[in-house]
């Protein structure tokens, strides 16, 4: 008997101890980029380093705001394309599609958020370029000749190539998590709005949509956070040169995570080099880590309400 409790107590205490270390490992994370990040405070005040897009390791000019602005149009681009799909998906899954298609729908949901950003990213080479240089580019530019559409870039290799990627990659989540919200529902308050007289459509715009209006907020700042930090992809679509701001959605862009798969293997020999790249995955995973917060916030409290 001694010994089953000793047993028990052992188990809870290794537990435990898991546990704590896992719950920890964010803030490990997060102070080991810090650390290796620290010298190059010497440089550049952070105001200069997140604001500046001088970005010359030679002369110790470290500037990102380049790199934040490339990483903000790629995003802000997948996001406007993948929203509008990714909410009516969601809405016609869970509120008008047949069984046979949900069950359907599921697997092959599953499978495009485990296709591994490569793939997407020679995808996106393969077909996404040549669409945005032969087709999208030519369009807009003739018919809107103004920012944010004027370039002189004809490469196809671009912001918006970036984002027409991102936008694919994160409509898994976005469909999935919002699919779940929507079902999350009561079924209750439509039979309800139905028996007062609503039509389906007022009782999904009138209830539904407003019910559900927490979490489909938290599937978007979950899409954000995933878009924000994909790498692979965007570095084989965006262009990614050092030329400053991009000031159309058809200029090159080089985002964040782009930068630091770029340049880590080449900066051992520039003095402040390594300590400017972990201060970008610093800022990175704290933008990631804010975002990710947030949205599961949200979620959880909406699962308890």
């Amino acid at each position: 008997m001694i010994a089953r409790i000793a047993k028990d107590r052992v188990a809870n205490g290794l537990g435990r101890l898991l546990c704590l270390f896992i719950l920890s490992l964010a803030l490990l994370i997060a102070a080991g980029l810090y650390l290796r990040a620290n010298p190059v405070f010497s440089a550049m005040s952070l105001m200069d380093l997140l604001g500046s897009v001088y970005w010359h390791p030679t002369q110790e000019k470290f500037g990102m705001a380049s790199f934040i602005v490339g990483s903000m149009w790629v995003t802000g681009l997948a996001m406007v394309i993948a929203v509008p799909l990714g909410f009516l998906t969601a809405l016609y899954l869970s509120e008008y599609a047949p069984a046979r298609l949900q069950d359907a729908s599921k697997p092959v949901i599953d499978v495009l958020a485990g296709i591994s950003p490569v793939v997407y990213g020679v995808w996106g080479v393969a077909a996404i370029v040549p669409l945005v240089r032969d087709y999208l580019m030519p369009f807009l530019s003739e018919n809107l000749p103004f920012f944010p559409f004027a370039s002189d870039n004809y490469t196809g290799y671009s912001a918006m190539a970036g984002g027409l990627v991102l936008a694919v990659m994160v409509l898994p989540i976005l469909i999935g998590v919002s699919w779940e919200v929507l079902s999350a529902v009561p079924f209750e308050i439509r039979e309800v709005s139905l028996a007062l007289g609503a039509t389906k459509w007022e009782t999904i715009k009138l209830t539904v949509l407003k019910k559900a209006r927490p979490g489909l907020f938290a599937a978007v700042i979950l899409a954000i956070s995933r878009a924000f930090g994909e790498t692979m992809a965007v570095l084989m679509v965006a262009g990614c040169n050092l030329h400053g701001l991009p000031r159309s959605i058809f200029d090159p862009a080089y985002p964040l995570p782009a930068l630091i798969a770029n340049t880590y293997g080449e900066m051992m020999s520039i003095p402040l080099y390594d300590a400017a790249v972990f201060l970008a995955a610093l800022v990175l995973f704290a933008v990631t880590f804010v975002f990710n917060a947030i949205a599961w916030a949200i979620l959880m409290r909406f699962e308890q309400e």
